[in-house]
């Protein structure tokens, strides 16, 4: 197996407070899209800058298409295409003019970089916007021209961080399949860094989960969400209770209730019970088939081998009690629940650094 990229114990910490990653470790197969996954905060960019070499580790190896990021940097660039958070393209020139610079930067000239940079206007669909300003563009047309300049030397390893951004649902969809297109027809490796569960999951051939610059979990999404036993079941209830003391165990073979720090107490402990808690606890402990029961204000989530069965009774002891709900759901598991079991809390609601 060739590796496109590889990093091996990566440690950043910046004003010598601030550890961005704290040991950070992937290694990514030539010709995929690798997603790196996690919230606001977690490492991914600072990841992102130490591969494409605009900062240095402070501990840790890495190699990008072969060449070691420390002791090669050169090469590395010559190798890679970055597109960053932030666009990069010059909105008082036009389109052509930006795909025309970026060529210049790497040496490039003269009628290969012209029919370059036609063909890239062409696959971005900017063919008849390419004499126009950018500052015309709309927000989806400039991220285009954006990953089009990072195409425009033809890189054998492409960078995109958090390339669908800002954008709106129809141009966030087109981005994910022309990022798709781009591996299928190019054979490109494509490092994607993302806060966007749906994004990774549905682009992703293998992803890794950061989570305060470590890797929590990876491999492909499947295999993640395979990880975790039976259905998810999200139940919104109208009311958030007065004390989080779902304190019982939900089956005998289950974990008593968990909770998430907003005054709940934690998985294992007990609490004193308030009058409708206290039915609560003592009416799902009778629902069989219910684990890991975590309740967040109005939220409660819970696992189910079967949802379809454990939701309904779940749902019938709860109003039983007197408890208002206000919604409920069962889903197969998603990232979010990956994350959930590996972070001990959901995605959205990591805290940034």
């Amino acid at each position: 197996m060739t590796y496109a990229i590889q990093a091996a114990d990566l440690v950043k910490t910046y004003s010598g407070e601030v550890r961005a990653l704290d040991g950070l470790s992937l290694d990514v197969q030539a010709g995929t899209i690798f997603a790196l996954l996690g919230p606001n905060g977690a490492g991914k960019s600072t990841t992102v800058k130490i591969l494409t070499t605009l900062t240095r580790p402070d501990a840790g190896t890495a190699q990008v298409a072969g060449a070691d990021v420390l002791r090669e940097p050169d090469r590395v660039r010559r190798s890679i295409g970055v597109v960053a958070q932030r666009s990069g393209v010059d909105l008082e020139a036009t389109g052509r003019e930006n795909l025309m610079l970026a060529g210049q930067l790497y040496g490039l000239g003269g009628r290969a970089l012209a029919a370059q940079v036609d063909a890239l206007l062409e696959r971005f669909d900017l063919a008849a916007a390419g004499g126009r300003l950018a500052r015309t563009y709309s927000g989806g047309m400039q991220r285009k021209l954006d990953v089009a300049m990072g195409l425009v030397q033809r890189p054998g390893v492409l960078f995109l961080d958090e390339p669908t951004t800002g954008l709106d649902p129809e141009a966030r969809a087109e981005m994910w399949q022309g990022i798709s297109q781009l591996a299928a027809e190019e054979g490109l490796t494509i490092l994607l860094t993302t806060h966007y569960l749906e994004e990774a999951d549905r682009l992703a051939q293998r992803l890794a989960i950061v989570d305060r610059g470590k890797v929590v979990a990876s491999g492909t999404p499947e295999e993640l969400k395979g990880q975790l036993r039976g259905d998810a079941i999200q139940i919104e209830l109208a009311d958030a209770p007065a004390s989080a003391t779902l304190s019982k165990a939900v089956s005998t073979d289950a974990p008593a209730f968990a909770a998430l720090p907003n005054g709940a107490p934690a998985a294992g402990h007990t609490g004193a019970a308030t009058s409708s808690n206290g039915r609560a606890s003592e009416l799902l402990a009778s629902v069989a088939g219910l684990r890991e029961v975590v309740l967040d204000g109005r939220s409660l989530r819970a696992r189910a081998d079967s949802g379809a069965v454990a939701l309904p009774a779940a749902l019938a002891a709860l109003e039983a009690a007197g408890i208002a709900v206000a919604s409920a759901t069962v889903a197969r598991p998603s990232l979010d629940d990956v994350y959930l079991r590996h972070a001990g809390r959901a995605f959205g609601e990591s805290d940034p650094k």
